[in-house]
């Protein structure tokens, strides 16, 4: 008999691991039927994203390769598996499963481990805090598929759909804002503006009743409540393909700020719990240089949640609550 009772299954995007991995990353992620979704798109997808994959690959291989070649997403995301395990096993009987949806370990690798246990329940606790369906609906559509010769398997497992109020997450949020207020002179903190940044859709999924952009401002208003924030703005960064996005963009509202006075910058990627290309290349390169270039005194990125324990303790008290 187990002695691990309750699987969890943190869901993630992944990333590539390698130079070689970026394109049939890419092409995963661009021939998901929740990311490219449009009438009679199933016809063309697969030669869509083989194509779109093949062209962009060549510019994110350069990306990837400013900060370290590869993404840091899986081994983040293994230290938060890690750090939420052992928390859980001070009060329960636990194992943590890692399925990412766009590279290794694949969803179907935490089924087929998962099912190599005798566990009374299975919780998926996705790793973004706002609901989607391009991000907890796809991870949570590949689960299904992935389990779906497995009946049992799905008659004890629970989603966790959404946690962007959970307090111990925006505090986790706080503290990183904290620990970027000091790197700026005593002095100049009362004026620093913070620019919450947050992954974009476009305002198809909007139109179509998506929450996430209304769940990314909820976090913005809780964090800044808590924190007493008065200078800061949301704003939507990583804008791909042609379609109308979420705005005002990342970019546009940084020099915006810069133009309106302000020339020390905080930058909380609001809508990440851990850094991978989107937090270390676009907003810690792409976007320094043009903050600078723009006039700013200072440019900070607070660090992503990655091991913070108060996010861990949300995690945790997430899993205990649905346990119950």
């Amino acid at each position: 008999m187990s002695t691990n009772k309750t699987a969890v299954v943190l869901f993630n995007l992944g990333g590539p691991d390698s130079e070689a991995a970026v394109e049939p990353f890419l092409f995963n992620l661009f021939n998901d039927p929740d990311i490219i979704n449009f009438p009679l798109s199933f016809l063309f997808r697969r030669r869509l994203a083989r194509t779109i994959s093949s062209k962009r690959a060549p510019r994110i291989v350069e990306q990837y390769n400013e900060i370290g070649g590869k993404s840091p997403i899986y081994e983040l995301t293994k230290l938060q598996a890690e750090l939420l395990e052992a928390e859980l096993n001070k009060e329960i009987d636990a194992k943590v499963f890692i399925a990412m949806r766009y590279w290794r370990p694949f969803t179907h690798q935490a089924v087929e481990e998962i099912l190599k246990g005798d566990f009374r329940k299975v919780i998926l606790l996705p790793l973004y805090p706002q609901y989607s369906s391009s991000t907890t609906g796809s991870s949570y559509n590949e689960w299904k598929r992935a389990i779906s010769r497995y009946p049992d398997l799905r008659n004890k497992t629970v989603l966790i759909r959404n946690y962007f109020d959970n307090e111990d997450y925006v505090d986790s949020i706080i503290n990183r804002i904290d620990v970027g207020f000091r790197k700026f002179d005593e002095e100049k903190q009362k004026d620093v503006f913070v620019l919450f940044s947050a992954h974009g859709t476009p305002m198809k999924l909007v139109r179509q009743g998506d929450p996430y952009s209304s769940e990314i401002r909820k976090t913005v208003d809780a964090v800044a409540k808590r924190r007493g924030l008065t200078n800061y703005k949301l704003c939507w960064q990583s804008k791909v393909g042609p379609q109308k996005w979420l705005t005002p963009a990342t970019p546009d509202v940084i020099k915006e700020t810069i133009n309106e006075g302000y020339k020390n910058l905080l930058v909380v990627p609001i809508a990440f719990v851990s850094d991978h290309l989107e937090t270390l290349f676009e907003l810690g390169i792409e976007y320094r240089k043009e903050a600078m270039e723009a006039g700013a005194e200072k440019y900070i990125v607070t660090e992503g949640l990655n091991d913070s324990p108060l996010f861990i303790k949300a995690l945790k008290n997430l899993v205990m609550k649905n346990l119950n």
